[in-house]
Order: structure tokens, then C-alpha cells, then sequence
């Protein structure tokens, strides 16, 4: 298996060069990942990335009843985004990454990412700002990949707004309104960090812009 240093500069290469030393969250999160897959370095990656997918859609049901069932739907989004970064370490540290499964992590990551907004919608978010909050969360992945298929070989610094931020908002959100549920509507505190993360995602797609009309200049 590979080491840490390995494994994060083989991560740079899968994702268009980009430097995971840029952002300390997404450092942080590819190390926790990479910890938990040592000794788990005998799993399927495709088994850790379904289960994933599985997470994801249990936490709609505790979010839709509401009151304390929100904390588990917060703690089941937050380990649906673990076993994403999961399934990656093995596959790259483990010496079994490949094109295919690189292609279904990221679609896997969009079908997690409607789970989540349902989520959202379902324990109180207005359904016109999960929109806006799925589409953010879909529109970056969207810019780059057609950047690449235009020739653009570096996803460019990351932004504000990637993965582990997606689902950190998203599961913070919920199961910070279960925790608040006592003293507040959990639907305005739902409300407020859809909010936050619709702002969230439009900083990062315009840093992202940025960075791509930059690219596709050259």
C-alpha cells in the first residue's frame, strides 16, 4: 500500500494536478480517509462506494421525522462523505484505481448529492433553495469536466466549495437543527444553512470561473 505522501500526490494526479495541500479541510479529509483504509486495504472499493450511495439515501427518513431523528440523518451524511473519500484511498493506495471506477465515484458523488438535498427539503429547507443547492453542488464538477474535454489538463486551486465542504454543510445543517430542535424551528435553522451553502457555492463557482476562463485562454 501506499504511503500518505504517495497516496495524496497519486490523488493529485487522478484530479487534473490539483494540490490537496491547497485546502487544509480537503488535506485533512483525504488523511482521515486514507488512516481508515490501511487497515481496510482488502475491501472492494465498488462495495464501499455503494454503501456510500446506500448512507446517503438512509438519512432522508430520519430527516423527514424531524426533532432528534435529524442528529442520526446529520451523523448518516457525514459518513456517507467518509465512505466516498474511503472507496478512493483504497482504489489509489491499494493500487486498484482505474478509469471506470473513477468515472462511477463521480456519479456516484452526484446521485449522494440529490440524497442530500432531499434531506434538506424533506426537514424543512424551501424546495426553490435546495434546488439552487443541488445545482450548486452539481455545476463545479460539470465546469470541469467539460474543461477537460476541451483540453484543459488542471482542475486549477480549490475552491471554497468541494466535496468535503458539500457535505460538511449539509450534514452540520441537519443535524444541527436536530440539536437545536428544543429551542428552535428546525426548519429555519435548515433553511439558514442551505442558505449558507448556496453562497458557499456560488463563491466557489465563480473562483472556479475564474480559474477556468484563465485555462481555456491559453
Amino acid at each position: 500500500m501506499l504511503t500518505r505522501d504517495e497516496y495524496l500526490a497519486a490523488w493529485s494526479r487522478w484530479h487534473g494536478g490539483t494540490d490537496p495541500a491547497d485546502s487544509r479541510l480537503v488535506r485533512g479529509w483525504l488523511t482521515l480517509a486514507y488512516t481508515l483504509a490501511r487497515p481496510l486495504a482488502r475491501w472492494s472499493p465498488l462495495a464501499v462506494t455503494a454503501l456510500g450511495l446506500v448512507v446517503a439515501a438512509a438519512a432522508v427518513g430520519p430527516a423527514a421525522a424531524g426533532g432528534a431523528w435529524l442528529v442520526a440523518a446529520g451523523l448518516l451524511i457525514g459518513l456517507s462523505g467518509l465512505l466516498d473519500s474511503l472507496d478512493g484511498a483504497l482504489a489509489i493506495a491499494g493500487g486498484r484505481a482505474s478509469r471506470r471506477g473513477f468515472v462511477l465515484d463521480s456519479a456516484v458523488d452526484r446521485l449522494t448529492e440529490v440524497a442530500y438535498a432531499l434531506a434538506l427539503w424533506v426537514a424543512g429547507a424551501p424546495g426553490w433553495l435546495v434546488a439552487a443547492f443541488a445545482a450548486l453542488c452539481w455545476f463545479p464538477d460539470y465546469l470541469r469536466a467539460r474543461a477537460g474535454q476541451a483540453g484543459v489538463r488542471e482542475t486549477g486551486a480549490i475552491s471554497v466549495w468541494e466535496r468535503p465542504t458539500r457535505v460538511a454543510m449539509a450534514g452540520f445543517t441537519v443535524g444541527g437543527a436536530g440539536i437545536a430542535a428544543a429551542v428552535v424551528d428546525p426548519a429555519l435553522v435548515v433553511t439558514a444553512g442551505t442558505a449558507v451553502g448556496c453562497l458557499l457555492g456560488l463563491l466557489g463557482t465563480a473562483q472556479l470561473g475564474v480559474q477556468l476562463r484563465r485555462a481555456l485562454a491559453d
